[in-house]
């Protein structure tokens, strides 16, 4: 199905294949290497990789083939929350055995955002203009943030878990996390933002705009850098979780192009950019393996590629799929996947070559 180009040097080499029946829509790993995978069919597949075995935990029978969109793994990798198109929310528990624990939501009402908490079993997930914050050991709702503008188009927890910012029309709301009565603090933004990314620690949050910008904010301080000059929607951002000289490198993946931008010296000088050119079709997905600066990227025509430094090509695997959707690595680095548009599941892992790599 997959097969690393014979021109490139084999850092990281298959390990295993699957598939699943429609596209794949999300893609996560827990930090006890199970990966997670949906998609537009309404499956979620679990693959252990100690194991190397597969689990289909949701079945397209069971969601009326209404595509499951978005995944998210608890902290310590127990529990696993899934929904999409129908309006549920599903949790289950991972370890020590998998099970169905918990239903709740809305038939009807499309949920395309939802993340787990960097530390606590709380979870937040959108509904139309609301994000709702559940509590998993209490069973509940702990409460229900508005976003009056628009539809949610974005949520990101703090790092630290400090904070939740939620992202739509006009800018971007941030609550203090236990704190929630008080007033946000609002980013304001001329155009909506579409995505939102803060940088590994926690002192940067950079926004993709529909006016084709990016915005990036030292948090604390009201004023942003803003980046222009894409040509075109942006789809991606991905932090690098290491510096690279001032502060982490932010990857923007727009067309067929990424642009990563450093920061300077200076608050002045401010952040200098550099294009990493070899795709030949719109890029779909981004992310840094984590603690290194190398940089994944796959594409609508099948490519896939990994960038040393993030700045030159150093290995690339062609699938033979009608071309990728989305990417992701292990908490711990030494694992890649990637999900294709037909369904085609890709595992790769890093050669004792490559440890270094980056």
């Amino acid at each position: 199905m997959f097969n690393l180009n014979a021109n490139q040097t084999r850092f990281f080499e298959a390990e295993w294949t699957g598939n699943l029946s429609d596209y794949i829509t999300a893609l996560v790993w827990s930090t006890n290497d199970y990966l997670a995978a949906s998609s537009g069919a309404g499956e979620v597949l679990l693959w252990n990789g100690d194991a190397q075995k597969t689990t289909l935990i949701l079945s397209p029978e069971e969601t009326k083939e209404q595509s499951i969109d978005c995944l998210s793994f608890s902290a310590d990798g127990q529990f696993l929350v899934a929904a999409g198109q129908e309006g549920m929310v599903r949790i289950w528990q991972i370890i020590p055995q998998i099970q169905l624990i918990n239903s709740l939501g809305k038939t009807g009402q499309w949920i395309d955002h939802l993340t787990w908490h960097p530390q606590e079993n709380l979870f937040a997930f959108s509904m139309g203009r609301y994000v709702q914050v559940f509590d998993l050991m209490a069973k509940t709702s702990l409460v229900t943030l508005p976003f009056e503008s628009s539809s949610v188009l974005g949520i990101a927890w703090h790092p630290l878990g400090r904070y939740l910012a939620i992202a739509g029309n006009g800018g971007i709301k941030i609550w203090k996390t236990y704190q929630w009565k008080q007033e946000p603090i609002f980013l304001e933004t001329f155009a909506a933002c579409t995505a939102i990314a803060w940088s590994n620690e926690g002192e940067y949050l950079a926004a993709s705009c529909l006016d084709n910008t990016v915005l990036l904010w030292r948090f604390g301080e009201e004023n942003p850098w803003q980046m222009t000059g894409f040509g075109g929607k942006i789809r991606r951002l991905a932090w690098s979780s290491i510096k690279s000289g001032m502060a982490p490198l932010l990857a923007v993946a727009c067309q067929e192009r990424i642009i990563v931008w450093k920061k300077q010296k200076t608050d002045q000088e401010g952040w200098l950019s550099r294009a990493l050119i070899f795709h030949e079709d719109i890029i779909r997905d981004i992310a840094f393996q984590p603690n290194s600066l190398l940089l994944a990227s796959v594409d609508e025509d099948g490519q896939f590629l990994l960038w040393q430094k993030a700045k030159q090509l150093s290995q690339s695997l062609q699938g033979t799929s009608t071309g990728f959707s989305c990417l992701s690595w292990h908490p711990l680095g030494q694992k890649l996947a990637a999900g294709g548009e037909n369904g085609e599941l890709l595992v790769s892992t890093q050669s004792s070559r490559g440890k270094g790599f980056g």
